[in-house]
């Protein structure tokens, strides 16, 4: 799957999610939560065997196993729990809430979108670009009102060209307004 297409498909169901009023930033912020519990899990199988930080409780089959209203209060907790870990988990999760309206909307994205894909095989650049693809088309949506600006891509690979920047040396994108 190319990362044009999986932006697409990340896209048009934050579409789905806009007519219960979740913005795009929380779209956003709600995805990567998922995606981090989908890696997490997958990265704990062959070939990688790493052992995770998530308790079993929290993973992402203890999700996939619920339904409905069970659903959205094991994704409220889990969010609140992981939040009050020590370490890089606590601090992924920090304050993190359930923003979504409906379970049932909840579980489509975590069965229909994200747990029909393999996230750890991607490559790095795959993931990047369909990132990048949902932080553009969100600076680019006029009913966002975020007032950010996004640096296009081309103007990025310009930039870089012109300056030749050595590996230790930092290039400040002052319009820069996602990151």
């Amino acid at each position: 799957m190319t990362s044009a297409s999986i932006a697409q498909k990340l896209w048009n169901y934050c579409n789905v999610l806009r007519e219960d009023g979740m913005s795009y930033g929380d779209y956003v912020e709600q995805l990567t939560y998922l995606l981090f519990l989908k890696m997490a899990d997958e990265r704990k199988k062959p070939p990688y065997n790493q052992p995770s930080q998530i308790p079993d409780k929290y993973s992402w089959p203890s999700l996939l196993k619920k339904d409905g209203d069970d659903l959205f209060d094991h994704y409220r907790h889990l969010l609140e729990e992981l939040g009050k870990g020590k370490g890089m988990l606590g601090l992924i999760f920090t304050k993190a809430q359930n923003k979504f309206q409906d379970p049932v909307k909840l579980r489509r994205l975590i069965v229909d979108l994200i747990d029909k894909e393999d996230w750890s095989t991607m490559s790095a650049d795959v993931k990047g670009d369909a990132y990048e693809g949902l932080l553009e088309k969100n600076a680019q949506d006029t009913k966002s009102g975020a007032g950010q600006y996004f640096t296009p891509r081309p103007l990025i690979v310009a930039m870089v060209e012109v300056i030749a920047p050595k590996s230790s040396e930092t290039i400040c994108d002052p319009a820069c307004g996602t990151g």
